[in-house]
């Protein structure tokens, strides 16, 4: 193990960030639906706990997607009233009117809906081609918006699809403009497959600009297939974007993308702002003990090289104060 030096990562500000960034906590969802061995409930509200302990606060509980469809999340009903009473946000994935349904019954305030950039992937994912799948989400949405939820939309594969390969920059645009046209509040930038690289990354983001959308309503997902999550992540801080989605301790894939590997790591990614001085609020000594103890339920290491670099050295200087 690397044991760090007290007062490390040092402090080196960079021109042209922001102060700060939101990080929205995938791991409990996006990273345990992708396990092959069923996680029980019990540990994930626990996990869910833990992460709300470091500092997060927006921490992606469940999925109310159909049993068949996602197994690993078939306990969503059970989950989620067990840890609803958290200080934090808990959006929600809903696939339909029926997840809808599910989810607020609960007392969800947040929900996600999942598009993609491409008709191969909307097919897999959803079994429907790709203006299907918007339309279908327009009474979701809009359902959500009376009932005063707030909507992230979730967009695979903006930077590349493992069967139509490149993706145009103009129709990731042209659907990311369709739901928030629908009202969608926020959405998510997902490199499903993590293929993405900075200069494909800044002229995504200049286009969506240029169409008229929002940066602040725009957040990044990378994932770390070709080493490229966290540099990705830097070009989109520079572009304004303040939400960045990860996972703790790097747990995760696409169980619908199979040359999908895990996501961007939350302690690499909160290693990374705290030596450019960006405020998250999140307690990075708290973080990795949290995916260290879920990686002992899953039975085996983390594949996020700051948990690796620190847990265990026996040194608390990582830690906030």
């Amino acid at each position: 193990m690397n044991t760090p030096g007290p007062g490390l990562p040092m402090t080196v500000p960079a021109g042209g960030l922001p102060a700060r960034v939101r990080i929205h906590e995938v791991g409990a969802r996006d990273g345990l639906q992708n396990e092959k061995a069923t996680v029980p409930a019990v540990v994930k509200a626990e996990f869910v706990r833990r992460l709300a302990g470091t500092g997060l606060t927006t921490i992606e509980a469940t999925s109310f997607v159909h049993p068949r469809w996602v197994p690993q999340l078939a306990d969503a009903e059970e989950l989620f009233p067990a840890v609803a009473d958290l200080p934090v946000d808990l959006p929600v994935l809903v696939p339909n009117e029926r997840g809808l349904d599910r989810a607020l019954a609960l007392g969800a305030r947040r929900v996600a809906v999942f598009a993609s950039a491409t008709e191969s992937f909307a097919r897999a994912n959803l079994n429907r081609t790709l203006d299907e799948a918007l339309a279908m989400f327009e009474p979701v949405v809009a359902r959500a918006k009376s009932s005063d939820v707030h909507v992230r939309g979730y967009l695979s594969m903006c930077f590349g699809d493992p069967w139509e390969g490149a993706v145009p920059v103009e129709r990731v645009v042209r659907v990311c403009r369709a739901l928030l046209d629908m009202g969608c509040d926020e959405l998510s930038l997902g490199d499903t497959i993590g293929v993405a690289t900075p200069g494909h990354v800044g002229a995504l983001l200049t286009a969506l600009t240029e169409a008229g959308v929002p940066v602040e309503a725009l957040g990044v997902h990378f994932h770390d297939t070709y080493g490229q999550a966290l540099s990705n992540t830097y070009t989109a801080l520079r572009h304004g974007v303040t939400t960045v989605d990860a996972s703790a301790g790097g747990l995760g894939g696409c169980p619908y993308a199979k040359s999908a590997t895990g996501n961007l790591a939350t302690e690499d990614l909160v290693w990374m702002l705290r030596g450019l001085g960006i405020d998250t609020g999140v307690d990075l000594g708290s973080l990795v003990a949290t995916s260290v103890w879920m990686a002992a339920h899953l039975g085996r290491p983390s594949p996020s090289r700051t948990v690796r670099a620190l847990a265990g050295s026996g040194d608390d200087s990582h830690k906030e104060h």
